[in-house]
C-alpha cells in the first residue's frame, strides 16, 4: 500500500519547557507515515545518514525509508523477533529471533540473510553493536535484580562517554547515574510506559518515549548533572521503544494500531488483558528539530 504521511499542525512543537538557563528554544516536527505490513512489534533501529529505519514486526523485519515511509524491503522469516542491530562497517545486520534462539546475520545493502546462528540461552530479546569493543551484544528477558531508587522498572539505557553518564529509562521519573560513583546524580521527570531511550550525542538529546501517556519527553544535556525538559512530543499509545539516527539528527518510534477483536472472539482468561484485533494501521512517527 502506499504510505500515508500525516505532519498535523498540532504536532508542530516549540519547545514547551525551557529552563532559562539554556538560553534557547527548539522547535520539535513530527511526521506519521502508515507504512502498511502485518504484524506486532518490539524494537526498532536507525541506520546512520542513510535515511533507513529497521522495523521488528514480529515474524519479519521491514526496512523504510524514514523520510517518506516508503517501504524498501523485507527480512522474512525471523520468528518472535525483537530488534535488529547494524554494522555499517562490515555491512552486516544482526536480528534476534526468540521464537527460535537464533540471530539472522544479513547483508546491509542487498538484505539478504547470510546466516542464522543459534544461541541456545533462550529468550532472545535485546540486541546492540558495541563499537568501543566491536562486539554485537545481546539481552535476554530476565527480572530486574536491584533498584535504581527514585526509578521504577528500569528499561531503557543509553551512555555519554564524553561526560561519564548513564541515562535509564524509567516510568514517569528517569534518572542520570554517575558509573564511578554508582550514585544518581539527578532525575529526569518523564511519561510512564517507557521501554527504550533514545541518544543523540552531537546534540546532546535524549529521547524519552513513553508507551502508556503517548508522548516523548525531549530532555537536553546542559552539564553532566544538569538537564532541561526541551518540549513533550505527541505520539500514540504503546509507542514505547525508540530509535535515533545520529547524522540525521532524527528520532523514529512506530507503533502499529489495532481494531477491535473479531465478532464471536472467546474472551479474555480472568485476570489477562483482551487480545487485540486484526492490524488496521501502521505508524511510523520521525521526530526532527
Amino acid at each position: 500500500m502506499t504510505p500515508r504521511c500525516v505532519v498535523a499542525p498540532a504536532l508542530l512543537l516549540a519547545a514547551v519547557l525551557a529552563a532559562p538557563h539554556v538560553g534557547r528554544a527548539q522547535t520539535f516536527k513530527v511526521a506519521r507515515f502508515n507504512i502498511g505490513g502485518d504484524g506486532g512489534t518490539d524494537y526498532l533501529t536507525a541506520e546512520p545518514g542513510t535515511g533507513r529505519v529497521f522495523i521488528s514486526r514480529g515474524t519479519h523485519v521491514m526496512v523504510v525509508d524514514g523520510a517518506s515511509g516508503k517501504v524498501l524491503g523485507d527480512i522474512p522469516d525471523t520468528p518472535r523477533t525483537h530488534g535488529i542491530a547494524l554494522v555499517p562497517a562490515s555491512h552486516h545486520g544482526f536480528i534476534t529471533n526468540g521464537g527460535d534462539s537464533t540471530v539472522t546475520m544479513f547483508d546491509l545493502a542487498s538484505l539478504a540473510v547470510i546466516k542464522r546462528i543459534p544461541v541456545r540461552t533462550g529468550g532472545l530479546d535485546g540486541i546492540m553493536y558495541d563499537d568501543f569493543s566491536d562486539r554485537i551484544i545481546l539481552t535476554n528477558h530476565s527480572r530486574p535484580i536491584g533498584t535504581v531508587a527514585p526509578c521504577e522498572g528500569p528499561t531503557g539505557i543509553a551512555y555519554d562517554r564524553a561526560t561519564d553518564r548513564i541515562f535509564s529509562g524509567c516510568g514517569k521519573r528517569s534518572v542520570v547515574v554517575d558509573p564511578a560513583s554508582g550514585k544518581v546524580v539527578t532525575t529526569i521527570a518523564n511519561g510512564d510506559g517507557v521501554d527504550a531511550l533514545g541518544w543523540d550525542a552531537s546534540q546532546r538529546l535524549i529521547y524519552i518515549p513513553a508507551g502508556r501517556d503517548s508522548n516523548v519527553t525531549v530532555v537536553h544535556e546542559d552539564s553532566p548533572d544538569h538537564y532541561s525538559v526541551l518540549a513533550t512530543v505527541a505520539t500514540m499509545r504503546g509507542a514505547k521503544t525508540i530509535t535515533v539516527d545520529p547524522v540525521r539528527h532524527v528520532a523514529y518510534l512506530f507503533q502499529p494500531e489495532y481494531g477491535p477483536p473479531p465478532p464471536g472472539s472467546p474472551p479474555p482468561a480472568p485476570g489477562s488483558r483482551t487480545p487485540p484485533g486484526p492490524v488496521v494501521a501502521a505508524w511510523l512517527f520521525a521526530i526532527s528539530h
